[in-house]
């Protein structure tokens, strides 16, 4: 039931390697291995790695009360937890109401020309990986949308290419 993921194209700087199980080891004996403590464990999980490894969760699943049928249905029902690793740095597009009515799809559409990817993925290097959020509460800025913690209000499509040159230009390290 658990995905099968090959291992990352890049190493994420100041993540956890999937082959070292000393993290999750770590992690159950903090927050238990009952089927309760599930959804914190996958939180740590991810806190560790990026994302959740295939390799990571069969560990819990080995090493806990925790099942793989449980995990998945977790891990599918909240929109946070990953299988795959993400880039270096996450573009958020915004579709809540105010967004969706001041022409968020076509930012949509413009962040994956731009970028050359969809929704949900990764760029190839690694840098980027675009995703579609229900609303990231900025109204009075439709449409809207963040790399990491930087918000870009009042978009034009045509825009686009040149905030993620400039942010690729200016790039602030990440941990």
């Amino acid at each position: 039931m658990l995905p099968s993921v090959p291992p990352p194209r890049y190493a994420v700087a100041g993540r956890g390697r999937p082959e070292n199980m000393k993290e999750v080891a770590a992690i159950l004996k903090s927050q238990g291995t009952g089927r309760d403590s599930c959804v914190k464990v996958l939180q740590e999980i991810q806190a560790v790695f990026g994302y959740l490894p295939a390799a990571a969760l069969r560990y819990v699943t080995a090493h806990s009360q925790i099942t793989s049928r449980q995990i998945h249905g977790v891990a599918t029902f909240y929109d946070r937890f990953r299988f795959t690793p993400v880039g270096k740095h996450i573009i958020r597009t915004c579709h809540g109401t105010a967004c969706h009515v001041n022409g968020a799809k076509h930012i949509g559409h413009a962040a994956e020309k731009a970028l050359g990817i969809a929704q949900h993925e990764t760029t190839p290097d690694g840098f980027f990986t675009l995703e579609s959020v229900a609303c990231l509460g900025c109204c009075s800025l439709a449409p809207v949308m963040t790399i990491d913690d930087t918000v870009y209000g009042r978009l034009q499509p045509r825009e686009l290419g040149k905030v993620f040159k400039d942010y690729v230009r200016k790039a602030p390290a990440k941990a």
